[in-house]
């Protein structure tokens, strides 16, 4: 192996060390998330509910979409195009977050949901590199 072959092939570990150490951390993340919604968590209702106006009849639905979101994330780690479409569904959801925030001029609690989509965005982009690189769990 050539020394160029070699340091692809230890980017290439790296990388996929990078996103078998993300994507775990981030799935629980968005499964707290998405209990939350669940049990009504006063803090989560007060902003998804009295800030940004969402109607309580839909934190069950939004809890669905970040426990899907999840588990496909963790399943992804097996079978790669499961893990792209969680990720792409989880960066739309917090895009659908960012933006809700930036419609009512949430500026102070727009922080989370662009934390969230940051890390969504990371995880994705390095399932899908993973993938290119013919890297799968």
């Amino acid at each position: 192996m050539s020394s160029g072959q070699n340091g692809r092939a230890k980017g290439a570990f790296q990388m996929h060390t990078a996103y078998l150490v993300i994507t775990p951390l981030f799935a629980i993340m968005v499964t707290f998330s998405g209990l939350g919604k669940i049990r009504g968590d006063p803090r989560i209702v007060k902003v998804i509910h009295e800030t940004v106006g969402v109607p309580l009849r839909y934190l069950p639905l939004l809890a669905a979409c970040e426990l899907a979101g999840a588990i496909g994330l963790v399943l992804g780690i097996w079978w790669p195009p499961l893990g792209v479409a969680a990720g792409i569904g989880l960066v739309l959801y917090f895009v659908g977050a960012v933006v809700s925030h930036l419609r009512v001029g949430d500026f102070k609690g727009i922080g989370p949901a662009t934390f969230m989509l940051v890390v969504a965005a990371g995880a994705l982009a390095l399932r899908v590199l993973t993938c290119k690189q013919g890297i799968s769990g």
